[in-house]
């Protein structure tokens, strides 16, 4: 059997078992709340579920430390909102920080 498709089945297994056990959620469920968790909107039941996901789930822990790792950049690089932005940074990215300062 390929890596690809021992990978394809092992998500496919961990996603069936965190919908079916108790307190978990799935991948795409803590991609939804993962702003309310940056911003600390979650309420006290959310949050542990969230991070006990993040705890079983290497994937989405990467993902969140990729998630703060690109706020942290974005912040350096725009450190004032009349700084120019350089000519270079894709138009998708600017769109994201900057809905990501409004909230």
């Amino acid at each position: 059997m390929s890596n690809a498709k021992r990978g394809s089945i092992r998500n496919w297994l961990k996603n069936l078992m965190f919908r079916h056990l108790h307190g978990m959620m799935t991948c795409q469920e803590f991609e939804d709340f993962i702003q309310a968790y940056m911003d600390n909107d979650l309420t006290t039941i959310q949050r542990s579920v969230f991070e006990k996901h993040l705890r079983f789930c290497r994937e989405c822990r990467d993902y969140l430390a990729a998630y703060k790792k690109t706020i942290e950049i974005g912040y350096s690089v725009l450190t004032a909102p009349e700084d120019p932005v350089p000519g270079d940074v894709p138009e998708d990215l600017i769109k994201a920080i900057l809905e990501a300062r409004e909230q």
